[in-house]
C-alpha cells in the first residue's frame, strides 16, 4: 500500500485538470479492454495430516511491497511442507510458485500503474463492491480493504468445507469478521500497525489541505483497529510490531504471536563478484517520509564533497515527488541510480555489486531489504527506527545503527564502512551468519504451521 500513499499531490491534482482530464479518462478506458482477469488455478492437494489453507491477499504483487513477497515465499514454504494452499488475491496480481492454487478476486484496480486514481468506465461497475470502492476513492479514501474482504467472504461462502483455515494476510477489512461469522477459523498477518504510517505522513506534511487529505485516506484505520480487536489470532513479524499492536490498536498481548519473515537465502548469497569502490544500495518501494529516502540523499550529498560515491536506489521514485525534486535540488541526477521491476536474482547482484547497503528507514515493523543485504554478506547501515535493531541485531557485531532521520549519522557510518574494508568483511560475515540462523522462509513456514495448529486445537 505504501507505493499508493506514495503519489504525490501533485500528481493527484495535475491527473485531474480539465484540459487533460478526459483524454486521459478515455485512454483508461481503452487500457481496460485489454486487461483481463488471470485464470485460476488449483492447489496442490495435501499430503497426509497436513492442512488446506485460504490465504488471503488484497494486493499481491512482490514488486510493490512486503505483503506480496511474503504472499509468494510462505505458500512456497508451506506448500513444500505438504500443505494444500490456495491465494484468494487481487490486482496487481501476486507471483506464485508451482504447486500454489490461485483464485483472482479482481478489484476496480484504482490505482494500477500508469494511470493511480483512474475514473473506470460505467460498464467496469457491475456490484455493490464495485461502487462502494469507487465512491470510498473519490472521496480521497482508500477503500481495497473492505472491498476485498466482502468479495472474498462471497467467494469462500460458495466453497463450504474446502479450507481448514483461512489466513488473511493484513486486510483487515470488515467482511473478516463475516468470515469468522461464517465459522471459517481465522488467522491474520498484521505486518505493522498502519497508524505508524499515518503519525509519520501527518507529521511531514506541509499544508493544511495535505494534513486533511490525509486523514481521509487514512480513514480505514479505524475499521482495521476494530477488526483487529475481534480476531482470535494475529501473526506479526517483530516484538517491536507486537508492542505497536497491543498499544496503537488496543489488541490484547496473548492473542500475537511473533513469527519473522524470511529471506531466500539460496538466491541472496554472496555472489563472487569484487564490490565496486563508493557504491552504496538502498530499496523502497516508494517514496514516503517513512522510508527515510530524504534524510540519505542528504548524506550523500554530503559524502560527495569529499569522495566519489554512486547511489543505487532499487525503487522507482514518482516523477516530481519528494524525492525526484530532492535529487535535482541536491544535484545528485549524476550519483543516484534507480531500477526497478528486475528479479530476486539481479537484486542479489546489485546487492553484491555494493560496498554498504542502507535502510535509512524512520520506521520499520521489520526490514526485508535489510535481511536481504545480511544474506548477501553487504555489510548494512540502518537507523534505530521500529524494529531495525531487533533485525539487524547489535551496533557494531552484525550491523551498524544511527538514529533515525540524521543524515549527518548516515553521512558518517557509510564513511566509516567505505573507509575499513575489515570492517566491511567482518560485519557482512557475521550478518549473513545471522540471517542463516534466524530468517530463512523454511522457519517462517513452521512456526506458522505451530499457530495454525493452536488456533485449530482451541
Amino acid at each position: 500500500m505504501a507505493e499508493i500513499i506514495g503519489s504525490s499531490e501533485t500528481e493527484r491534482h495535475r491527473s485531474w485538470r480539465p484540459e487533460v482530464a478526459w483524454q486521459r479518462v478515455r485512454a483508461s478506458w481503452e487500457r481496460s479492454k485489454h486487461l483481463g482477469v488471470p485464470p485460476a488455478r488449483p492447489a496442490r492437494p495435501p499430503e497426509p495430516g497436513c492442512l488446506r489453507i485460504a490465504f488471503l491477499t488484497y494486493r499481491g504483487n512482490p514488486r510493490c511491497g512486503g505483503q506480496g513477497v511474503y504472499t509468494r515465499h510462505l505458500s512456497r514454504e508451506l506448500v513444500a511442507l505438504g500443505h494444500s494452499v490456495e491465494v484468494f488475491a487481487g490486482q496487481p496480481w501476486p507471483e506464485l510458485d508451482e504447486g500454489v492454487g490461485f483464485t483472482p478476486v479482481p478489484s476496480l484496480d484504482l490505482y494500477r500503474d500508469p494511470d493511480p486514481f483512474r475514473l473506470p468506465h460505467p460498464r467496469e461497475i457491475r456490484s455493490v463492491e464495485d461502487a462502494l470502492e469507487l465512491a470510498i476513492m473519490l472521496s480521497a479514501g482508500f477503500g481495497e480493504p473492505r472491498t476485498f474482504s466482502r468479495r472474498v467472504r462471497a467467494v469462500l461462502q460458495r466453497r463450504p468445507g474446502a479450507f481448514d483455515i483461512v489466513h488473511d494476510n493484513q486486510c483487515l477489512g470488515s467482511g473478516m469478521l463475516g468470515i469468522l461469522k461464517d465459522g471459517w477459523p481465522l488467522l491474520t498477518t498484521l505486518h505493522h500497525p498502519i497508524t505508524v504510517d499515518r503519525q509519520l505522513a501527518l507529521a511531514h506534511a506541509t499544508s493544511l489541505w495535505q494534513r486533511f487529505t490525509l486523514r481521509r485516506w487514512f480513514g480505514f484505520l479505524h475499521m482495521q483497529a476494530r477488526v483487529a480487536r475481534r480476531l482470535p489470532a494475529i501473526i506479526t513479524v517483530s516484538e517491536s510490531s507486537k508492542s505497536d499492536i497491543a498499544s496503537q490498536l488496543l489488541v490484547k498481548s496473548d492473542r500475537i504471536t511473533v513469527v519473522p519473515v524470511g529471506v531466500d537465502h539460496t538466491v541472496f548469497r554472496p555472489q563472487g563478484v569484487r564490490p565496486i569502490p563508493g557504491r552504496i544500495i538502498v530499496t523502497s518501494s516508494s517514496d514516503v517520509p517513512m522510508k527515510g529516502l530524504l534524510p540519505l540523499l542528504e548524506a550523500v550529498a554530503k559524502l560527495r564533497v569529499e569522495r566519489g560515491i554512486e547511489l543505487i536506489v532499487v525503487g522507482q521514485p514518482r516523477p516530481g515527488g519528494r524525492v525526484d525534486r530532492a535529487i535535482r535540488e541536491l544535484d545528485l541526477a549524476h550519483a543516484v541510480r534507480c531500477v526497478h521491476g528486475i528479479s530476486d536474482e539481479a537484486l542479489a547482484r546489485l546487492y553484491a555489486e555494493a560496498e554498504v547497503a542502507v535502510v535509512p528507514s524512520l520506521y520499520e515493523g521489520f526490514s526485508l531489504p535489510a535481511i536481504e543485504a545480511m544474506a548477501c554478506g553487504v555489510p548494512v547501515v540502518a537507523t534505530t527506527g521500529g524494529a531495525l535493531p531487533e533485525v539487524v541485531g547489535k551496533d557494531g557485531e552484525t550491523g551498524v545503527l544511527v538514529p533515525p532521520d540524521d543524515p549527518g549519522a548516515l553521512a558518517h557510518a557509510i564513511a566509516r564502512l567505505l573507509d575499513d574494508p575489515t570492517l566491511r568483511a567482518r560485519l557482512g560475515d557475521a550478518g549473513r551468519r545471522r540471517v542463516l540462523r534466524r530468517y530463512t522462509w523454511g522457519v517462517t513456514a513452521r512456526q506458522t504451521v505451530e499457530c495454525y495448529r493452536a488456533l485449530l486445537s482451541c
